[in-house]
């Protein structure tokens, strides 16, 4: 029964927090008939600004770090999303009905970071006393663009069905063309090669949190619009979102002890690693997907991923923390 409270306290506060509580604002307004409108104008200036500082925050911790000792995580952390996506997309497409591009854009996001609970996992570890590299939060665009291309990718295959071969370096170069992901690759190639740490700390990080409320009010409004198409698969995404998690940190656990056997990355880095593999994207994923699969059905992805899955993989942070202290003897 406690640990049953504790749950409910937990999801309780998640509904609380800005990302959560703006999505379901909007598609409460949305569902009430509201006329609220945000011009596309400005929502396709509101993911530059976010994508642009999330590539730099990256950029500059990566331009600080030993590359030698990044490249390991960071390949694992790569081959975790790629995995992750491939896995969604045997398991959970199979089972979306007449679109399966729901499904592998739900997977997209699974495999993709969400920074929210990232830092939420951090806060955590520093309370705990679990050292991490200053480097570790900055491996998670090398798990966002590959798993938002491979579901990119993946749809735009299964479009083209069984006609002529298609050609997958032109879909990747079209896909890395999009604003979103153009944005975050040019943010983290800014940050290593430059020096934009005062206008990082002025402008794009006070700007961060108001304009994903905003964000996470648009994908709203639009999940709400279309969460009818939902209710013939709504519970495969449900035993989907809460088991993902779970699976896909296990996953991320286990590379992360393996890199951790090869180059000593540090049990706190394993931890992170475990916690951005068990997240799902709220931020880079959404409007990447939105512009790239335009056929999917935001309510699937945005309602497994944030309703569902950000909550659980919250929960779950405690969970690599106690697994860390038993295989690390901490």
């Amino acid at each position: 029964m406690d640990l049953f409270l504790d749950f409910l306290a937990a999801f309780g506060r998640q509904l609380q927090s800005p990302t959560l509580a703006f999505l379901l604002g909007g598609m409460a307004i949305a569902a009430l008939g509201s006329r609220l409108e945000i011009p596309d104008a400005i929502y396709r200036f509101i993911v530059v600004v976010l994508m642009l500082r999330i590539g730099l925050g990256a950029g500059i911790a990566i331009r600080e770090a030993d590359l030698s000792e990044l490249l390991l995580p960071a390949l694992a952390a790569a081959l975790l999303g790629v995995v992750i996506v491939l896995i969604g997309r045997v398991t959970l497409a199979p089972l979306s009905g007449p679109r399966p591009e729901d499904g592998i854009a739900t997977a997209g996001l699974f495999g993709a970071v969400s920074a929210s609970t990232l830092a939420a996992a951090m806060v955590l570890m520093e309370e705990d006393g679990l050292r991490f590299e200053a480097w570790v939060p900055a491996l998670y665009p090398f798990m966002d663009i590959p798993a938002l291309l491979t579901a990119i990718v993946l749809a735009q295959l299964g479009r083209k069905g069984g006609k002529a071969r298609p050609r997958l370096g032109a879909i990747i170069v079209d896909s890395l063309r999009g604003s979103a992901l153009s944005a975050l690759a040019l943010g983290l190639v800014l940050g290593m090669i430059a020096r934009p740490d005062p206008v990082f700390h002025s402008f794009y990080d006070p700007l961060f949190r108001g304009f994903l409320s905003i964000l996470m009010l648009i994908m709203g409004m639009e999940a709400s619009a279309r969460l009818a198409e939902l209710r013939r698969v709504a519970h495969v995404y449900a035993v989907y979102g809460l088991t993902a998690p779970l699976v896909h940190g296990g996953l991320g656990f286990a590379l992360g002890w393996l890199a951790h056997l090869a180059t000593g990355f540090s049990p706190g880095g394993v931890v992170l690693l475990a916690v951005m593999a068990a997240s799902s994207s709220d931020i880079s994923g959404p409007p990447t997907l939105r512009a790239a699969i335009p056929s999917a059905n935001p309510a699937a992805y945005i309602g497994a991923s944030t309703s569902i899955g950000t909550p659980v993989a919250l929960l779950s942070i405690p969970l690599w923390i106690a697994l860390a202290d038993v295989v690390f003897a901490l």
